[in-house]
């Protein structure tokens, strides 16, 4: 089990659909983890990445339908305006209220010399007041190209462009600046390995509160989740399917919903690949943001409350680790930032 992080917490009335782990001893995940900046994180999030622009009203006001209230956006993503109109469109009818919702968006790369500005211009852009989560998107400093813009500039040698008169600290102080102006509730990092934890620890003022890492069966992370939650930071899973379809498409990755041991203990428990692996997820009590472009599949991500994964088949779990990332930048940046 993980920290003290993680709890259960009692549903608002607004959101009826969102159904608490079972109770008693077998409940081994909660619909909510508790951050450290004392702000509710719901468990499952919709993640908008590569949602096409013409469809991300329907998706949004879909997954509202089906319960979700939180959802994963970044300015990288290009679809914070689109985002930001299917939410006003919500709050104006009725569908959702604001205060009921948890959005994160995060910094690009090259806007960490203007926090406060891109910051701005995502909340702009989503129709927002404040942000419950703002991360920074990648522990890399690179060519401004101007706020709203997330071109990756490539040098001459075709490689990105890293500017190394920024450092981390220096992002991570102005990404504070902005919980003292009530622009964002809680702060984070994403993709930063447990190096780059433990030195964000020893400067931060306010402590990230959220670590938003790739993890999966094949590629389980078990020292940095660890070492996250050990530490009062919770990790959220981005890629929590294995990137299935999206990243097949881009990086020629392989899908661990097509592994037979996990088809096999899917049929076991009656649910899909996908909702055994999500669940799998949650009992590790990480939060996971799958993304799917299909209204059916929403409302299957977000079934993951109404079973529990045993002991003995989280443990066959772990065999599957193949320390195998599916999402690498490299193949745009010309260099692998994670070697």
């Amino acid at each position: 089990m993980a920290s003290s992080t993680a709890m259960e917490v009692e549903e608002k009335p607004s959101s009826p659909r969102i159904r608490p782990a079972r109770p008693g001893p077998r409940a081994m995940a909660a619909t909510a983890l508790a951050l450290s900046s004392g702000h509710q994180m719901p468990a499952v999030g919709l993640g908008v990445w590569r949602m096409e622009s013409p469809a991300i009203r329907g998706l949004i006001h879909s997954a509202l339908r089906a319960g979700y209230r939180h959802f994963d956006c970044a300015a990288d993503y290009q679809n914070e305006a689109e985002v930001g109109d299917a939410l006003a469109e919500a709050f104006e009818t009725g569908l959702a209220k604001r205060e009921d919702l948890f959005i994160t968006t995060k910094l690009w790369n090259s806007d960490h010399g203007h926090v406060l500005e891109a910051c701005k211009d995502s909340l702009k852009k989503l129709q927002l007041d404040y942000l419950d989560l703002y991360l920074i998107h990648f522990p890399v400093a690179t060519k401004h190209t101007g706020v709203g813009t997330t071109a990756s500039a490539l040098g001459d040698d075709g490689v990105l462009d890293i500017d190394t008169t920024i450092s981390l600290e220096t992002t991570w102080h102005a990404m504070e600046d902005l919980v003292s102006k009530g622009l964002v509730r809680s702060i984070g990092i994403s993709n930063y390995d447990i190096f780059l934890t433990r030195d964000i620890l020893a400067y931060a003022k306010i402590k990230p509160a959220v670590n938003q890492i790739e993890t999966h069966p094949y590629f389980q992370r078990e020292s940095l989740v660890k070492f996250c939650q050990k530490h009062g930071i919770c990790v959220t899973a981005h890629t929590p399917l294995g990137g299935s379809t999206a990243n097949t498409e881009w990086f020629g990755s392989v899908s661990c919903l097509d592994d037979p041991v996990i088809k096999s203990l899917a049929e076991k428990y009656g649910k899909t690949p996908a909702q055994f692996v999500l669940r799998w997820g949650l009992q590790r009590n990480t939060v996971v943001i799958p993304k799917t472009s299909k209204v059916e599949r929403l409302e299957e991500n977000f079934a993951v409350f109404d079973f529990d994964i045993s002991g003995e088949d989280m443990e066959k779990m772990k065999a599957l680790d193949r320390n195998y990332r599916t999402n690498q930048p490299a193949k745009f940046w010309g260099i692998d930032l994670y070697a």
